[in-house]
């Protein structure tokens, strides 16, 4: 973990990047005192449209009859 003050934090956002990746996690003091704590995301792999699709159930009635049913309050 990497400390950091703010004016050192202002100086650095250009590759603020490059410093999680390398320290995980920044500490941003004020008058030695920590304000605020930086840290990387975790990367979430996106899912397939296919496997959502997959995953979805099947609607045997056309849109159009959901949609009028709907309006029409049944």
């Amino acid at each position: 973990m990497k400390k950091l003050t703010i004016r050192e934090t202002r100086q650095s956002l250009s590759h603020l990047d490059e410093l999680l990746q390398e320290e995980g996690e920044i500490t941003i003091t004020r008058r030695g005192r920590p304000i605020g704590r930086v840290t990387a995301m975790a990367k979430k792999a996106i899912p397939s449209h296919r496997d959502l699709r997959m995953k979805m159930r099947r609607v045997r009635t056309e849109s159009q009859a959901l949609v009028r049913e709907d309006r029409e309050g049944r």
